[in-house]
């Protein structure tokens, strides 16, 4: 019998549900539907079972985050607004037990300044900005290979 693949969350925060709607200058034009079939895809040829979840209420993201850290599961985390001043959703991170990738899609370095500075950064493995929504492909890549190292 086979090893069972490696369970992955991908969860977005306040407004990423209405991708291709959401000034798509910035954004880009993919829906966040098509968001999450290209994760899923990806995760698939990578072996990973990838499920992605998106909330506008930050009581239900940490709850998510505390079921990732309780079970040792990796997450891809676009905190969107909250990078920039929510501690609750920081702390829940930084109770994390697998690897956390923090993904931005557009680069928060270069727009407004009170968006150039993450509480969510300094308790993630790493960052992705800037990258449009090939950035959680990039989080999913490196997440798939630290579970074969």
């Amino acid at each position: 019998m086979g090893q069972s693949r490696t369970r992955v969350l991908v969860l977005n925060g306040p407004n990423l549900g209405r991708l291709g709607k959401r000034e798509p200058d910035t954004y880009g034009s993919a829906t966040f539907a098509d968001l999450a079939d290209r994760c899923v895809a990806v995760g698939a040829e990578l072996d990973l079972e990838v499920e992605v979840r998106q909330t506008d209420a930050e009581a239900e993201m940490i709850g998510w985050l505390h079921e990732a850290a309780d079970s040792s599961i990796p997450v891809v985390l676009n905190p969107a607004g909250w990078s920039h001043y929510s501690i609750a959703v920081a702390d829940a991170v930084a109770q994390r037990t697998a690897d956390l990738i923090e993904v931005h899609i557009s680069n928060i370095h270069t727009r407004e300044e009170f968006r150039h500075h993450s509480v969510i950064s300094a308790y993630a493995t790493g960052v992705i900005a800037g990258l449009g929504i090939d950035g959680y492909e990039l989080a999913l890549r490196k997440i798939a290979a630290a579970g074969r190292a």
